[in-house]
């Protein structure tokens, strides 16, 4: 018989047995994902990591977890130079979408710039807020690689 434990701390064994346990479902059903982590990394100019994007791919999409551009480093068009790079390599891998998700209206409005559309939402998450799930096809673009962000 089964037992429950509930627990607000479980151990990095635990949540691998979990996570390994579905990753061998859904390869059984729908095939491995190929998941690869995916990162573009701002760095100030002692080479500190000061923001970025990061996420991941697999199944044939990009999905962004992460992106977080500093204060000082707002309103210069990073986040759509960011998400290009994150695209372009999605792509180069053979992604042929991207997923991102947002409650931060401004974000919301940076991602609608960048060709995202609306798929989803979930009303008060947080209190108050809206958690809005957008989507965007990918396209390869040319002379994509690697390059400094300015």
């Amino acid at each position: 018989m089964a037992m429950f434990e509930l627990t607000g701390s479980p151990s990095p064994d635990d949540l691998a047995a979990i996570g390994d346990g579905l990753s061998a479902f859904n390869v059984s059903h729908v095939g491995p994902s190929d998941r690869q982590a995916l990162a573009v990394l701002i760095r100030d100019t002692d080479g500190k990591v000061t923001g970025g994007l990061s996420g991941y791919t697999a199944w044939g999409w990009l999905f962004t977890q992460l992106l977080y551009i500093p204060d000082g480093e707002r309103g210069k068009g990073l986040a759509a130079k960011i998400l290009a790079r994150a695209e372009d390599e999605a792509a180069g891998r053979g992604c042929h979408s991207a997923w991102i998700d947002t409650f931060n209206p401004q974000a919301l409005r940076a991602y609608l710039r960048q060709g995202y559309e609306i798929f989803g939402e979930l009303p008060d998450f947080p209190k108050g807020s809206t958690r809005t799930f957008l989507r965007k096809a990918l396209v390869r673009r040319q002379g994509s690689g690697e390059a400094q962000l300015s």
